[in-house]
């Protein structure tokens, strides 16, 4: 006796027709699909492209069923992430130096120390 599989045909829309773009059950997207996060863990970033498909699944969350979407991007216009370069890293340890005694312990609120706060303040 041959063994049936139950397939979720509410989610299938790979014209895109029904919910405007392609849509797909979980574990049943192209293998050129991937998410964000599995782009992430493979080095690279979407681009710029916009989400080519979705996957779309119910929520077994308590109360009301809620229908759930994840983005797919193609892997094939995917780029490399992006590395940050020695400037942007000393750029970013500089902002928070205060300007007055090079100190490091810069709140943002207040654009220099505490230290020289107080001593401008007095």
């Amino acid at each position: 006796m041959a063994r049936r599989t139950r397939t979720r045909t509410r989610f299938w829309d790979p014209s895109g027709r029904r919910y405007g773009i392609p849509t797909y059950p979980r574990k049943k997207t192209p293998t050129h699909l991937r998410t964000l996060r599995q782009l992430a863990a493979e080095g690279l970033r979407p681009g710029g492209q916009e989400p080519q498909a979705q996957v779309l699944w119910c929520s077994r969350v308590p109360g009301p069923p809620r229908v759930r979407a994840e983005y797919l991007y193609d892997v094939r216009l995917a780029l490399p992430k992006r590395t940050p370069s020695r400037r942007t890293r000393a750029t970013r340890a500089n902002a928070r130096t205060c300007t007055e005694c090079l100190g490091h312990n810069l709140p943002l609120h207040l654009g220099v120390c505490p230290d020289c706060a107080e001593e401008a303040a007095a």
